[in-house]
């Protein structure tokens, strides 16, 4: 079972960039998308012509803006949108989808902002969306994937000293909202298979960032430490192009 998470920048913007050829290149079995910025119906009606995926979709009040999708070829049990949290629920960030042994969470995890503006909401953010990924592991395994908007350690990110507690992104807050997932026994898979490897998901679009590869380690996949015998690898795919960020994933048996 390959999962792969993307954030696309734009669902409608990638679809011009060769998105369905690098999704059948890929060929995940379940594929979950960020950063959509556009409503239901305009996804649908952007990934039409993608086959042999159910498409589940949660979009954000305001038009344009956050957003995220799952298409996935096995059929969910269930599917629920959102934490349940009302001041959460207006950007269509999260979505869960429950399969036989897991839950599947896909996050759009706020971003900070310019000069730190969302930085509180963002540590209120962190803590609730640790209680809600908790609340679903009392039933199965739990595995999270996404944009969480944090570098979490130097290696992370090409210039830390430049950006710590300056840039949204690599602030302690953000950093330890990020700990505190992992103190809760979530494990980061690409720092369990790789722990000393250089790579990155996300360049800025400003100063010939990816070329020159001064980027961020930002999407993640996390999972329930009782469900990583499981997983088989962990993956960044950074030769895909379309979005800032590239696609990244897990194989899990």
């Amino acid at each position: 079972m390959k999962i792969v998470s993307w954030n696309v920048n734009g669902i409608r913007a990638i679809m011009k960039k060769g998105f369905i050829e690098s999704v059948n290149d890929i060929n995940p079995d379940i594929l979950c998308l960020q950063e959509t910025k556009a409503q239901d119906d305009q996804v649908r009606e952007a990934l039409f012509g993608i086959d042999d995926y159910q498409l589940y979709v949660n979009s954000a009040e305001r038009k344009g803006y956050s957003g995220t999708a799952i298409l996935t070829r096995p059929e969910p049990l269930s599917v629920q949108y959102d934490m349940g949290i009302e001041e959460h629920d207006k950007e269509g960030r999260v979505i869960a989808a429950e399969y036989k042994d897991y839950f599947l969470v896909t996050v759009y995890t706020p971003n900070s902002g310019s000069e730190l503006v969302r930085l509180d909401y963002r540590k209120k953010w962190d803590q609730d969306f640790l209680h809600y990924v908790k609340n679903l592991e009392k039933t199965k395994h739990v595995i999270i994937c996404g944009d969480l908007n944090v570098a979490h350690q130097p290696i992370d990110l090409k210039n830390p000293k430049a950006n710590y507690n300056k840039t949204a992104g690599y602030t302690q807050v953000e950093i330890d909202g990020f700990e505190n997932l992992l103190k809760a026994g979530f494990v980061d898979t690409f720092r369990h298979f790789y722990p000393d490897t250089v790579k990155y998901s996300w360049w800025s679009y400003r100063f010939n960032s990816r070329a020159k590869n001064i980027g961020w380690r930002i999407d993640y996949f996390l999972v329930s430490e009782s469900l990583l015998p499981r997983v088989k690898d962990s993956f960044i795919l950074n030769e895909y192009e379309g979005s800032d960020h590239c696609p990244v994933g897990i194989i899990i048996e």
